[in-house]
């Protein structure tokens, strides 16, 4: 007859390694409001691992840096002219990515154009306005990633005080990987990360052994269509679409696409046969900026720059001669389609 002591031991113990067994990796996903948008997180773990709360919280406090919707940002105090201000980190790294950007781009980026921006009606008084000459000859002299500087005192100094930032063009890349950086510091390491469109991959989905497949928009789409011009396998790589989406001006003449961008170096809007550009970098923030970048380039300059970028995986959405949508794709970014 077996000892009851030892088969009570036997269940106990069954019971024990029973508990201790690791759960099976889920899904978890966290979604809300954020910069005027929405955001999505999803990533894989055997427990929850980040709050909601937590998500809301680190976004806000992002938001009180860079957001120039937002009056008590650091950003808009420094626009408005307080030169007492010490930026933090998220301002800094935003800054020093622009200025890089910037250069490499002879001034095609430029977030100094705010003034330009808000004066044509498209910052955040939404009032809109055509400029004559005069005006735009005199909102350009403030216009230059040249003519601000960090200080040693972590202070903006600007040769004018009209100068206007606006980083709308990258911050909100960088907020993606702010949030990525937070969900690694919790040991995750498998998660898709998406804020107002653009996102970062980290990791696989494991869960269907595959990497992450992301959609891009089709950029002539109507508001009421949802139509992809391409699926792609994205792993540890930030993702950024650039391009007035739904705001494609067709001639009725004669029929041509183009959009409107303004041109920080004429200060006016330019028209361009570039619809839009999906660019994926090893960050978000850079492919954010290169991006916007690829808006403000003729196609022709686009091309140019790619040679010297190889880094970048690219697809440029473009109207020819014949008004018919073409695809410019870098070799790499033809590797990630599915």
């Amino acid at each position: 007859m077996m000892d009851l002591k030892f088969y009570y031991s036997l269940i106990l113990g069954l019971l024990l390694w029973s508990c201790q067994q690791p759960e099976e990796e889920t899904f978890f996903v966290i979604q809300g409001q954020a910069q005027g948008s929405t955001y999505s997180i999803k990533y894989i773990a055997k427990e929850e691992l980040v709050s909601k709360i937590e998500i809301d919280s680190l976004l806000e406090a992002f938001d009180n840096s860079l957001s120039t919707y937002k009056p008590t940002s650091k950003i808009a105090k420094v626009n408005s002219g307080d030169t007492t201000i010490v930026v933090d980190k998220w301002f800094t790294d935003t800054f020093n990515a622009s200025q890089k950007i910037y250069k490499e781009t002879n001034g095609l980026f430029d977030p100094t154009i705010g003034v330009l921006v808000n004066a044509y009606g498209f910052g955040p008084g939404h009032q809109h306005h055509n400029l004559s000459p005069y005006q735009i000859d005199s909102l350009l002299q403030y216009v230059g990633f040249s003519k601000v500087k960090i200080s040693s005192s972590q202070t903006i100094h600007k040769d004018f005080p009209q100068t206007y930032f606006d980083f709308n063009a990258i911050a909100q890349g960088y907020s993606v990987d702010v949030t990525v950086d937070f969900l690694k510091s919790k040991g995750i390491q498998d998660a898709i990360v998406e804020i107002g469109g653009e996102l970062f991959a980290i990791g696989k989905n494991t869960i269907q052994d595959k990497n992450w497949i992301v959609g891009i928009d089709d950029p002539l789409q109507t508001p009421e269509e949802r139509k992809l011009i391409a699926t792609i396998a994205v792993e540890n790589l930030g993702m950024a679409t650039s391009g007035n989406y739904r705001k494609v001006i067709t001639d009725s003449i004669t029929g041509e696409k183009f959009v409107h961008t303004i041109n920080p170096k004429t200060g006016k809007p330019q028209k361009s046969n570039v619809l839009s550009a999906t660019v994926l970098a090893s960050t978000c923030m850079m492919a954010d900026g290169y991006a916007t970048a690829f808006m403000v380039m003729s196609l022709e300059q686009g091309k140019e720059f790619l040679k010297k970028h190889p880094e970048l995986y690219v697809m440029i959405m473009y109207a020819d001669e014949n008004n018919k949508l073409q695809q410019l794709q870098t070799e790499n970014f033809k590797l990630l389609l599915k």
